[in-house]
C-alpha cells in the first residue's frame, strides 16, 4: 500500500512538471491550445515534452533525495542527544 501511494505521488509530480513546462515554453496553450496541438502533430514531435519533463523531474527527484538524506543526518544527530 505504501508503494502505491509513493507511486501516485511521483506520477502526480511528473504530470505537474509536464504541465508547468508546457505552459512556460508554450504560453499559447492557454489561448489557442488546438493550434499548438496541430503544430505538434504537423512536426510529429510527440515525445519531446515527455522527455524534457522527465529530465527536469529526474533533477528534481535527485535534489529531493539529497535534501532528504541531509535532513536525515541532522535528525539522527538530534535523536542521539
Amino acid at each position: 500500500m505504501k508503494f502505491k501511494n509513493i507511486l501516485k505521488k511521483e506520477i502526480f509530480i511528473y504530470i505537474l512538471t509536464l504541465f508547468v513546462l508546457a505552459l512556460i515554453m508554450h504560453i499559447d496553450l492557454l489561448s489557442e491550445p488546438f493550434a499548438r496541438f496541430q503544430a505538434m502533430e504537423d512536426k510529429e514531435n510527440f515525445t519531446h515534452p515527455f522527455l524534457y519533463a522527465f529530465i527536469v523531474y529526474a533533477v528534481i527527484l535527485i535534489l529531493r533525495k539529497v535534501i532528504d538524506f541531509i535532513m536525515g543526518l541532522f535528525e539522527k544527530k538530534s535523536d542521539s542527544k
